[in-house]
């Protein structure tokens, strides 16, 4: 069994008790917030209600929990200690950034902690571990299929001692916030270089002339204001040649150490989803009666809620073991399990959603639960940081090497005859 440390015990029980003091109380107001801004014409204004947890959240010693302990961060936390932390956060869609544990931000933070020089750790990590600014990350593009990153055609060419950036990038996560302040930004430096050395990552300041933020991107009918994704056009961005992020062609080696921990992330978040998820459609299967009885009575849904506790048992134990393996063994090693993990959770959630969507008949498809934007961001993780096809693909490659290495007792024995018994 896995086991947490002292300090990670205690996190817990005391983001417990933020959630339930702080957080859930104000899921409501949340809400209003933000139609109230849409309907004054201007869904992307940071909440109030957001801006206004924050400081609890620091002065409760419950801030950047998601970095692993370094200089600047010395309370940072293991991936395996952390995993509980950010499955609680999951409970709630905006709890994670009142713990400045929200994502783009969170992989944008680590990458700077992990290859960006000091200058530029001063410059843009430094207000962001201290939440005074967001950030955004442009990889994907539309016209081509970004799930195979080597497709990517925006361009980093140099000229002197800068870099000019031409390219058009959609589901560019953060760039709706108007405190987005920084891009990281990936594109080809060489496109005559071998496969995976073509690319590379840049830090664009937002502000930075020859970029326009072209629309925000709806899922499901969701804009995901105001933190938002969006389509956004560089052209002719200039930005100094000491912004290149570990030196040109090192882009899919970042790529990988950003996207190993944003993936686990996403998974310890969707465990939380599916738990709330069990937690609405128990509570609404036991308060409806339908053809004389409570529907909880209902065999097919002790299927479904069985069923439902066993997948998230499932995923738990299963993202436990990737963060044990990426704390113990490095990510390279633990690359199995992170597939593995970014396949099953998000599928899990969203089965686990979609029933109790079910239990709550027209309701759960309705704005007056949470269960559909819910449904709507699980289903999108099945695309994010890889679609499920790559991450299958990756499994099966690592299964069939590591198959081929076994050697069997049929290799050197002719086949036995077959023979039937009397």
């Amino acid at each position: 069994m896995f086991q947490f440390s002292e300090r990670s015990l205690d996190l817990q029980s005391r983001l417990r008790d933020f959630m339930d003091r702080h957080i859930y109380p104000n899921e409501s107001r949340f809400e209003e917030e933000i139609a109230a801004n849409r309907k004054a014409g201007n869904a992307w204004v940071p909440t109030k209600v957001v801006e206004e947890l924050k400081p609890k959240a620091r002065e409760a010693g419950l801030w950047n929990l998601f970095l692993p302990h370094s200089e600047r961060v010395p309370e940072g936390l293991s991936n395996l200690d952390y995993a509980p932390l950010c499955e609680i956060m999951g409970r709630v869609s905006f709890a994670s950034e009142v713990f400045n544990c929200s994502a783009p931000d969170t992989g944008n933070m680590e990458t700077l902690e992990r290859y960006a020089s000091e200058q530029i750790k001063r410059t843009w990590l430094d207000p962001l571990l201290r939440g005074e600014i967001r950030s955004a990350f442009a990889m994907t593009e539309p016209a081509v299929a970004s799930s195979d990153a080597t497709n990517i055609q925006s361009r980093i060419e140099r000229q002197g001692d800068e870099y000019v950036i031409n390219g058009r990038k959609w589901w560019t996560s953060g760039a709706g916030d108007p405190r987005c302040k920084v891009y990281i930004f990936m594109g080809k430096t060489n496109p005559d270089a071998g496969r995976h050395q073509q690319q590379s990552m840049i830090v664009v300041p937002a502000d930075t002339p020859g970029i326009t933020v072209v629309r925000p991107l709806t899922v499901f009918g969701y804009d995901d204001a105001p933190h938002g994704h969006c389509e956004v056009l560089f052209e002719n961005v200039r930005v100094p040649v000491d912004n290149v992020l570990l030196g040109e062609g090192r882009g899919f080696e970042i790529a990988q150490g950003r996207l190993g921990p944003g993936r686990i992330h996403h998974c310890m978040r969707s465990i939380g989803a599916a738990e709330r998820g069990l937690e609405y459609m128990c509570r609404r299967l036991s308060a409806r009666v339908a053809f004389g009885k409570p529907v909880s009575q209902q065999s097919v849904w002790h299927e479904r809620i069985a069923e439902s506790r066993i997948m998230i048992e499932q995923i738990r134990l299963l993202t436990l073991k990737a963060a044990y393996m990426m704390d113990t063994v490095g990510n390279k090693v633990a690359k199995a399990e992170i597939a593995m993990i970014k396949v099953v959770a998000p599928n899990a959630a969203c089965q686990i959603l979609d029933w109790a969507i079910q239990a709550h008949g027209g309701g759960g498809v309705s704005g007056d639960f949470p269960l559909a934007s819910m449904y709507a961001h699980q289903r999108t993780l099945r695309l994010a940081d890889g679609p499920d096809e790559v991450h299958r693909n990756a499994v099966a490659k690592l299964e069939l090497g590591r198959q081929a290495r076994i050697p069997t007792a049929s290799d050197d024995v002719e086949a036995m005859p077959i023979t039937r018994g009397s």
